[in-house]
């Protein structure tokens, strides 16, 4: 992708995806191009600031949208706490850590739940927190760090 001027993406024998990599990389259509690219994406329908998705769960989205949406959301984005934190961010989730995969100085966490997504925590924060496969976490979103587009 950092070579190419355009990407054509090819799932179960059928392109899904076409365009530039930067599109490509900042719109995907699917779960499949989302995880090649590293997001997490959660289809749903929106109604001005709220997305409900379609396997259940809610996301505040800063900008208003309507009707079927993609929600995108980069695992830099995504700030896990033991408890329930306070503060300004508008998405806060009771999730589990159902893996964890060492990248350099951090540890990509995929996390299950109403809202389940993928979070890039450092590997000091990941042993601090004392996170496992398994543990209880609330992740935490800011709604200006979500990005929705239309299906």
């Amino acid at each position: 992708m950092a070579l190419a001027d355009r990407v054509v993406v090819v799932e179960d024998g059928r392109v899904v995806q076409a365009g530039t990599p930067a599109d490509v990389a900042r719109h995907p259509r699917t779960d499949y191009v989302a995880r090649l690219v590293g997001l997490s994406l959660l289809p749903g329908t929106a109604d001005g600031l709220t997305v409900r998705l379609d396997g259940g769960g809610v996301v505040a989205v800063a900008a208003p949208a309507e009707g079927p949406v993609l929600v995108a959301v980069r695992p830099e984005s995504v700030a896990l706490h033991p408890s329930r934190p306070g503060g300004s961010p508008r998405n806060a989730w009771p999730l589990t850590v159902t893996g964890a995969t060492p990248h350099g100085a951090t540890v990509r966490c995929e996390l299950d739940g109403e809202v389940p997504l993928l979070a890039d925590v450092t590997a000091t924060a990941f042993a601090e927190l004392g996170l496992a496969p398994g543990s209880p976490v609330w992740a935490v979103v800011k709604a200006s760090e979500v990005t929705v587009y239309p299906r």
